[in-house]
Protein backbone atom coordinates (compact mmCIF):
# COMPACT_ATOMS: atom_id res chain seq x y z
CA UNK A 1 0.00 0.00 0.00
CA UNK A 2 1.45 3.36 -1.05
CA UNK A 3 2.25 5.82 1.75
CA UNK A 4 1.36 9.48 1.67
CA UNK A 5 3.84 12.15 2.69
CA UNK A 6 2.65 15.63 3.66
CA UNK A 7 4.97 18.62 3.69
CA UNK A 8 5.15 20.12 7.19
CA UNK A 9 5.77 23.72 8.18
CA UNK A 10 8.42 23.98 10.97
CA UNK A 11 8.06 27.78 11.09
CA UNK A 12 4.41 27.72 12.17
CA UNK A 13 3.65 29.06 15.64
CA UNK A 14 1.40 27.35 18.15
CA UNK A 15 -1.55 29.14 19.72
CA UNK A 16 0.32 30.15 22.89
CA UNK A 17 3.38 31.38 21.03
CA UNK A 18 1.22 33.24 18.54
CA UNK A 19 -0.62 34.99 21.36
CA UNK A 20 2.69 35.98 22.94
CA UNK A 21 3.99 37.33 19.64
CA UNK A 22 0.88 39.48 19.19
CA UNK A 23 1.21 40.94 22.69
CA UNK A 24 4.91 41.68 22.32
CA UNK A 25 4.46 43.37 18.96
CA UNK A 26 1.91 45.71 20.52
CA UNK A 27 4.37 46.73 23.26
CA UNK A 28 7.77 46.55 21.54
CA UNK A 29 8.44 48.85 18.61
CA UNK A 30 11.14 48.40 15.97
CA UNK A 31 12.82 45.31 17.44
CA UNK A 32 11.34 42.44 15.46
CA UNK A 33 14.42 40.22 15.82
CA UNK A 34 14.21 40.29 19.62
CA UNK A 35 10.50 39.46 19.55
CA UNK A 36 11.05 36.59 17.11
CA UNK A 37 13.89 35.06 19.14
CA UNK A 38 11.92 35.22 22.40
CA UNK A 39 8.82 33.68 20.82
CA UNK A 40 10.89 30.84 19.33
CA UNK A 41 12.43 30.01 22.72
CA UNK A 42 9.05 30.16 24.40
CA UNK A 43 7.54 27.78 21.85
CA UNK A 44 10.40 25.36 22.48
CA UNK A 45 9.63 25.56 26.21
CA UNK A 46 5.89 25.02 25.69
CA UNK A 47 6.62 21.99 23.52
CA UNK A 48 8.76 20.49 26.32
CA UNK A 49 11.87 20.56 24.12
CA UNK A 50 14.05 22.93 26.15
CA UNK A 51 17.57 21.69 26.79
CA UNK A 52 17.50 19.88 30.17
CA UNK A 53 19.97 21.16 32.72
CA UNK A 54 20.15 24.63 31.17
CA UNK A 55 18.00 27.76 31.43
CA UNK A 56 15.13 28.03 28.98
CA UNK A 57 17.05 30.81 27.21
CA UNK A 58 20.23 32.83 27.61
CA UNK A 59 19.99 36.14 25.76
CA UNK A 60 22.49 38.98 25.42
CA UNK A 61 20.83 42.23 24.36
CA UNK A 62 23.15 44.84 22.87
CA UNK A 63 22.41 48.35 21.67
CA UNK A 64 22.10 52.02 22.62
CA UNK A 65 20.29 53.18 25.72
CA UNK A 66 16.58 53.81 25.18
CA UNK A 67 16.22 51.27 22.38
CA UNK A 68 13.97 48.93 24.38
CA UNK A 69 16.22 46.25 25.89
CA UNK A 70 14.84 46.37 29.43
CA UNK A 71 11.34 47.18 28.19
CA UNK A 72 11.34 43.98 26.14
CA UNK A 73 11.90 41.84 29.24
CA UNK A 74 9.22 43.74 31.15
CA UNK A 75 6.78 43.34 28.26
CA UNK A 76 7.48 39.58 28.21
CA UNK A 77 6.70 39.28 31.91
CA UNK A 78 3.55 41.34 31.48
CA UNK A 79 2.40 39.19 28.56
CA UNK A 80 2.98 35.86 30.32
CA UNK A 81 2.27 36.49 34.01
CA UNK A 82 0.38 39.79 33.88
CA UNK A 83 2.93 41.94 35.71
CA UNK A 84 5.77 43.90 34.12
CA UNK A 85 7.52 43.98 37.52
CA UNK A 86 7.71 40.18 37.70
CA UNK A 87 11.38 40.36 36.72
CA UNK A 88 14.33 39.79 39.04
CA UNK A 89 16.54 42.67 37.98
CA UNK A 90 20.21 42.68 38.94
CA UNK A 91 21.93 46.02 38.35
CA UNK A 92 25.50 44.89 37.71
CA UNK A 93 26.80 48.39 38.47
CA UNK A 94 26.05 47.56 42.13
CA UNK A 95 28.28 44.47 42.00
CA UNK A 96 31.61 45.82 40.83
CA UNK A 97 33.40 44.52 43.93
CA UNK A 98 33.75 40.89 44.96
CA UNK A 99 32.36 41.22 48.51
CA UNK A 100 29.05 42.61 47.19
CA UNK A 101 28.19 39.18 45.80
CA UNK A 102 26.77 38.31 49.24
CA UNK A 103 23.70 40.37 48.31
CA UNK A 104 22.92 37.77 45.65
CA UNK A 105 23.80 34.47 47.34
CA UNK A 106 23.88 35.35 51.04
CA UNK A 107 26.76 35.10 53.50
CA UNK A 108 28.21 31.68 54.40
CA UNK A 109 27.46 30.27 57.89
CA UNK A 110 29.74 31.76 60.53
CA UNK A 111 30.05 35.13 58.84
CA UNK A 112 28.71 38.26 60.52
CA UNK A 113 25.13 38.94 59.42
CA UNK A 114 24.59 35.45 58.01
CA UNK A 115 21.05 35.10 59.38
CA UNK A 116 20.08 38.64 58.40
CA UNK A 117 21.15 38.23 54.78
CA UNK A 118 18.33 37.43 52.36
CA UNK A 119 19.80 36.44 48.98
CA UNK A 120 18.23 37.99 45.88
CA UNK A 121 18.63 34.81 43.86
CA UNK A 122 17.02 32.27 46.17
CA UNK A 123 14.58 29.65 44.87
CA UNK A 124 11.72 31.46 46.61
CA UNK A 125 12.58 34.71 44.87
CA UNK A 126 12.93 32.93 41.55
CA UNK A 127 9.53 31.22 41.78
CA UNK A 128 7.50 33.99 43.41
CA UNK A 129 5.97 35.31 40.18
CA UNK A 130 5.26 31.97 38.53
CA UNK A 131 1.58 31.23 37.91
CA UNK A 132 -0.51 28.13 37.26
CA UNK A 133 -0.45 28.90 33.53
CA UNK A 134 3.19 30.02 33.27
CA UNK A 135 5.96 28.24 35.17
CA UNK A 136 8.66 30.61 33.97
CA UNK A 137 10.93 33.05 35.79
CA UNK A 138 12.64 36.08 34.27
CA UNK A 139 16.08 37.22 35.43
CA UNK A 140 17.70 40.37 34.05
CA UNK A 141 21.37 41.24 34.51
CA UNK A 142 21.53 44.89 33.50
CA UNK A 143 24.79 46.42 32.18
CA UNK A 144 26.54 43.09 32.39
CA UNK A 145 29.92 44.53 31.34
CA UNK A 146 30.17 46.23 34.75
CA UNK A 147 30.00 42.98 36.73
CA UNK A 148 32.85 41.91 39.02
CA UNK A 149 34.81 38.69 38.48
CA UNK A 150 32.86 37.08 41.33
CA UNK A 151 29.56 37.76 39.59
CA UNK A 152 31.01 36.51 36.30
CA UNK A 153 31.93 33.17 37.91
CA UNK A 154 28.42 32.79 39.32
CA UNK A 155 26.86 33.74 36.02
CA UNK A 156 28.89 31.20 34.04
CA UNK A 157 27.53 28.41 36.22
CA UNK A 158 23.95 29.62 35.85
CA UNK A 159 24.18 29.92 32.07
CA UNK A 160 25.83 26.54 31.62
CA UNK A 161 24.23 24.28 34.27
CA UNK A 162 21.18 26.28 35.39
CA UNK A 163 22.43 25.92 38.96
CA UNK A 164 23.53 28.36 41.66
CA UNK A 165 24.87 27.44 45.10
CA UNK A 166 23.95 29.89 47.85
CA UNK A 167 26.11 30.84 50.80
CA UNK A 168 24.41 28.21 53.01
CA UNK A 169 24.93 25.52 50.33
CA UNK A 170 21.32 25.48 49.15
CA UNK A 171 20.91 24.95 45.42
CA UNK A 172 18.85 27.19 43.17
CA UNK A 173 17.44 25.69 39.96
CA UNK A 174 17.30 28.00 36.92
CA UNK A 175 16.05 25.38 34.46
CA UNK A 176 12.68 27.15 34.25
CA UNK A 177 14.11 30.63 33.90
CA UNK A 178 14.85 32.93 31.00
CA UNK A 179 18.13 34.78 31.54
CA UNK A 180 18.57 38.20 29.95
CA UNK A 181 21.74 40.28 29.94
CA UNK A 182 21.94 43.81 28.58
CA UNK A 183 24.88 45.95 27.55
CA UNK A 184 25.50 49.20 25.70
CA UNK A 185 28.62 47.80 24.02
CA UNK A 186 28.84 48.87 20.38
CA UNK A 187 26.42 51.78 20.87
CA UNK A 188 29.03 54.42 19.99
CA UNK A 189 29.89 52.64 16.74
CA UNK A 190 26.21 52.45 15.84
CA UNK A 191 25.72 56.17 16.46
CA UNK A 192 28.70 56.92 14.22
CA UNK A 193 27.04 54.98 11.40
CA UNK A 194 23.83 56.97 11.89
CA UNK A 195 25.25 60.50 11.87
CA UNK A 196 24.37 61.08 8.20
CA UNK A 197 20.78 60.21 9.13
CA UNK A 198 20.60 62.95 11.83
CA UNK A 199 19.92 60.50 14.61
CA UNK A 200 17.31 58.39 12.89
CA UNK A 201 17.70 54.74 12.01
CA UNK A 202 18.05 55.35 8.26
CA UNK A 203 17.80 58.34 5.95
CA UNK A 204 14.25 59.12 4.87
CA UNK A 205 14.96 58.22 1.24
CA UNK A 206 16.80 54.98 1.99
CA UNK A 207 15.75 51.91 0.02
CA UNK A 208 14.82 48.65 1.75
CA UNK A 209 18.14 47.23 0.56
CA UNK A 210 20.02 50.14 2.14
CA UNK A 211 18.07 49.71 5.38
CA UNK A 212 18.90 46.00 5.51
CA UNK A 213 22.56 46.66 4.76
CA UNK A 214 22.80 49.29 7.51
CA UNK A 215 21.03 47.03 10.02
CA UNK A 216 23.40 44.18 9.21
CA UNK A 217 26.41 46.48 9.57
CA UNK A 218 25.23 47.71 12.97
CA UNK A 219 24.54 44.15 14.08
CA UNK A 220 28.07 43.07 13.23
CA UNK A 221 29.47 46.10 15.10
CA UNK A 222 27.55 45.14 18.22
CA UNK A 223 28.59 41.50 18.13
CA UNK A 224 32.24 42.38 17.53
CA UNK A 225 32.19 44.79 20.47
CA UNK A 226 30.80 42.01 22.68
CA UNK A 227 33.40 39.49 21.53
CA UNK A 228 36.22 41.91 22.24
CA UNK A 229 34.90 42.56 25.78
CA UNK A 230 33.58 39.18 26.91
CA UNK A 231 35.50 35.91 27.21
CA UNK A 232 34.90 32.99 24.80
CA UNK A 233 33.57 30.97 27.76
CA UNK A 234 30.85 33.55 28.29
CA UNK A 235 29.94 33.96 24.61
CA UNK A 236 29.70 30.18 24.15
CA UNK A 237 27.01 29.97 26.83
CA UNK A 238 24.74 32.52 25.16
CA UNK A 239 21.94 31.15 22.99
CA UNK A 240 21.45 34.34 21.01
CA UNK A 241 23.02 37.79 20.81
CA UNK A 242 20.34 40.29 19.77
CA UNK A 243 21.34 43.77 18.64
CA UNK A 244 18.75 46.47 19.32
CA UNK A 245 18.94 49.15 16.66
CA UNK A 246 18.44 52.86 17.40
CA UNK A 247 14.85 53.99 16.99
CA UNK A 248 13.87 56.04 13.96
CA UNK A 249 11.18 58.65 13.40
CA UNK A 250 8.43 56.14 12.57
CA UNK A 251 9.25 54.03 15.62
CA UNK A 252 9.19 57.06 17.93
CA UNK A 253 5.77 58.04 16.59
CA UNK A 254 4.44 54.59 17.40
CA UNK A 255 6.03 54.73 20.86
CA UNK A 256 4.41 58.13 21.42
CA UNK A 257 1.00 56.58 20.78
CA UNK A 258 1.79 53.76 23.23
CA UNK A 259 2.97 56.18 25.91
CA UNK A 260 -0.11 58.36 25.52
CA UNK A 261 -2.19 55.23 26.05
CA UNK A 262 -0.28 54.53 29.27
CA UNK A 263 -0.95 58.09 30.46
CA UNK A 264 -4.66 57.56 29.83
CA UNK A 265 -4.50 54.32 31.83
CA UNK A 266 -2.90 56.21 34.72
CA UNK A 267 -5.78 58.68 34.63
CA UNK A 268 -8.32 55.87 34.69
CA UNK A 269 -6.60 54.16 37.63
CA UNK A 270 -6.14 57.31 39.74
CA UNK A 271 -8.80 57.97 42.37
CA UNK A 272 -11.33 60.55 41.27
CA UNK A 273 -10.00 60.88 37.72
CA UNK A 274 -11.45 57.79 36.06
CA UNK A 275 -13.74 59.74 33.75
CA UNK A 276 -11.23 62.39 32.69
CA UNK A 277 -10.10 62.15 29.09
CA UNK A 278 -7.73 64.09 26.91
CA UNK A 279 -7.10 64.55 23.21
CA UNK A 280 -3.96 65.80 21.52
CA UNK A 281 -3.99 67.43 18.11
CA UNK A 282 -1.24 66.94 15.53
CA UNK A 283 0.67 70.02 16.65
CA UNK A 284 0.79 68.76 20.26
CA UNK A 285 2.09 65.38 19.14
CA UNK A 286 4.68 67.07 16.94
CA UNK A 287 5.88 69.15 19.88
CA UNK A 288 6.28 66.08 22.09
CA UNK A 289 8.25 64.35 19.35
CA UNK A 290 10.44 67.41 18.81
CA UNK A 291 11.20 67.78 22.52
CA UNK A 292 11.59 64.04 23.01
CA UNK A 293 13.81 63.16 20.06
CA UNK A 294 17.42 62.57 21.01
CA UNK A 295 19.69 60.16 19.16
CA UNK A 296 21.71 59.42 22.30
CA UNK A 297 18.85 58.57 24.67
CA UNK A 298 16.23 57.03 22.38
CA UNK A 299 12.72 56.48 23.73
CA UNK A 300 13.70 57.40 27.28
CA UNK A 301 14.07 61.03 26.25
CA UNK A 302 10.57 60.90 24.74
CA UNK A 303 9.14 59.51 27.98
CA UNK A 304 10.76 62.33 29.94
CA UNK A 305 9.28 64.89 27.54
CA UNK A 306 5.81 63.41 28.03
CA UNK A 307 6.20 63.51 31.82
CA UNK A 308 7.43 67.12 31.77
CA UNK A 309 5.11 68.63 29.17
CA UNK A 310 1.94 66.57 29.58
CA UNK A 311 1.73 64.52 32.78
CA UNK A 312 2.91 67.18 35.24
CA UNK A 313 0.60 69.93 33.89
CA UNK A 314 -2.32 67.48 33.89
CA UNK A 315 -1.54 66.58 37.50
CA UNK A 316 -1.53 70.28 38.41
CA UNK A 317 -4.90 70.80 36.73
CA UNK A 318 -6.42 67.87 38.64
CA UNK A 319 -4.86 68.87 41.99
CA UNK A 320 -6.18 72.44 41.70
CA UNK A 321 -9.68 71.37 40.71
CA UNK A 322 -9.54 72.93 37.25
CA UNK A 323 -10.28 69.49 35.79
CA UNK A 324 -12.72 67.08 37.42
CA UNK A 325 -14.48 63.80 36.68
CA UNK A 326 -16.28 63.77 33.37
CA UNK A 327 -14.18 66.54 31.82
CA UNK A 328 -12.51 66.23 28.45
CA UNK A 329 -9.25 68.11 27.99
CA UNK A 330 -8.09 69.29 24.58
CA UNK A 331 -4.30 69.63 24.28
CA UNK A 332 -2.79 71.97 21.72
CA UNK A 333 0.72 73.28 21.03
CA UNK A 334 1.11 77.00 21.75
CA UNK A 335 3.33 78.38 18.98
CA UNK A 336 4.32 81.43 21.04
CA UNK A 337 5.54 79.68 24.18
CA UNK A 338 6.59 76.37 22.65
CA UNK A 339 4.59 74.53 25.31
CA UNK A 340 1.33 72.64 25.45
CA UNK A 341 -1.90 74.51 26.06
CA UNK A 342 -4.79 72.79 27.89
CA UNK A 343 -8.45 73.60 27.24
CA UNK A 344 -11.55 72.10 28.82
CA UNK A 345 -14.15 71.01 26.32
CA UNK A 346 -17.80 71.88 26.89
CA UNK A 347 -20.61 69.97 25.23
CA UNK A 348 -22.07 71.77 22.28
CA UNK A 349 -19.12 74.13 21.83
CA UNK A 350 -15.81 73.68 20.08
CA UNK A 351 -12.75 74.38 22.27
CA UNK A 352 -11.22 77.79 21.69
CA UNK A 353 -7.52 78.21 21.03
CA UNK A 354 -5.85 81.56 21.38
CA UNK A 355 -4.16 82.46 18.11
CA UNK A 356 -0.86 84.33 17.79
CA UNK A 357 -2.67 87.60 17.08
CA UNK A 358 -4.59 87.37 20.34
CA UNK A 359 -7.90 86.45 18.71
CA UNK A 360 -9.59 83.10 19.29
CA UNK A 361 -10.31 80.38 16.82
CA UNK A 362 -12.25 77.15 17.04
CA UNK A 363 -10.21 73.96 17.16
Amino acid sequence: MASLRVLLDPTKLGREAETLEDKLKKSIVGQEEAVGQIVDRYQTFVAGMSNPGRPVANFLFLGPTGSGKTRTVEALAEALVGDSRAVIKIDCAEFQHGHEIAKLIGSPPGYLGHRETHPLLSQEMLNQHQTDTCKLSFVLFDEIEKASDSLWNLLLGILDRATLTLGDNRRVDFSQAMIFMTSNLGADEMQTMLRPALGFAVPAAATPEAEEKLADKMGRAGVEAARSRFTPEFMNRIDKVVVFHPLGDNELRRILNLELGYVLDRLRNAAGTQDIGFKLDGAARALLLKEGTDARYGARHLKRAIERLLVQPMANLIATGQVARGDQVFVHADARTGRLAFLKEFKGAAPQIEAESGTTAAA
